[in-house]
């Protein structure tokens, strides 16, 4: 009998360099994961990753996890890293029947794709060992915040199968703003403490519908693929689920690494 996973998480996973500086305090968190924050050892993980953006549900379906590099013009040390977890095919399957049980009419198998750097960036240092399996859902950034709330309703079954749910993104994720050393930028720290707030306050509503309900939404998400795995993760933990934030720092001025966990143990 599979333990029961109460909690699903959100991790802003920020820049890849996350990998291998060790000055960014969101790296030390999540090198802390296993001690500080869920010392409950999953039997699987499914990572919905805002780098895998596609038309339909898509889940990955292979033996052993690839780690792909999928960014550009980092040290050449990032492109040697490794992270060969199992894959998961059993529980893609079964990511594929909760999804087409609860209405989701189209749910696509990808059989070659490995692990992006959502995926496996933040798990080699929470999980360095690689030794659980690991299953990817992609994002649908031409949908809405309420249809990815509605992906993980669906997916919540899995907590009791001992799968530790777990969305990848960023709280703030626009790569082309202005970059400074000094301080936050304010419609950055806006965003995320609206964020915060809505979260922590439980309006859930709020946060599905943040586009038109956050400020600067826009600016904080130019593209919607990083912010759709935190309403996966929300919707997998339940309506009355009570929010939690378990990490925050920044990067470079508008980069907000603030992670969260949803516990449903209600």
């Amino acid at each position: 009998m599979a333990s029961t996973m109460k909690d699903t998480f959100y991790i802003s996973h920020g820049a890849p360099t996350l990998a291998i500086d060790e000055s960014l305090p969101a790296r030390s968190f999540l090198q802390s994961w296993k001690d500080k924050v869920f010392p409950q050892k999953p039997k699987a993980i499914l990572v919905i990753s805002g780098h895998w953006d596609t038309s339909f549900p898509a889940v990955n379906i292979v033996h052993r996890n690839d780690t792909i590099y999928d960014f550009y013009g980092f040290p050449d040390r990032m492109y040697k890293l490794k992270y060969p977890a199992p894959g998961a095919p059993e529980l893609a399957l079964r990511v594929k029947e909760l999804l087409m049980g609860s209405g989701f009419k189209r749910v696509d198998e990808d059989r070659e794709r490995g692990l992006d750097h959502g995926a496996w960036v933040p798990l080699m240092l929470m999980y360095p060992e690689a030794d659980i399996p690991v299953c990817q859902l992609s994002v649908q950034s031409k949908r809405d915040g309420n249809y990815h709330y509605n992906l993980g309703k669906a997916l919540a079954p899995l907590k009791g199968e001992g799968v530790l749910i777990m969305g990848s993104g960023s709280a703030t994720h626009n790569l082309r703003a202005p970059r400074i050393v000094d301080g936050i930028v304010p419609w950055a720290l806006e965003f995320d403490t609206w964020l915060k707030d809505a979260l922590l306050q439980g309006r859930y509503e709020d946060v599905n519908c943040y586009q038109e309900k956050a400020p600067h939404a826009k600016m904080a998400h130019p593209c919607p693929d990083h912010f759709y795995p935190l309403q996966v993760a929300m919707g997998a933990a339940g309506e009355n689920a009570k929010a939690k934030l378990i990490h925050h720092s920044w990067q470079l001025g508008s980069l907000s690494y603030a992670s969260y966990q949803y516990n449903s143990a209600s």
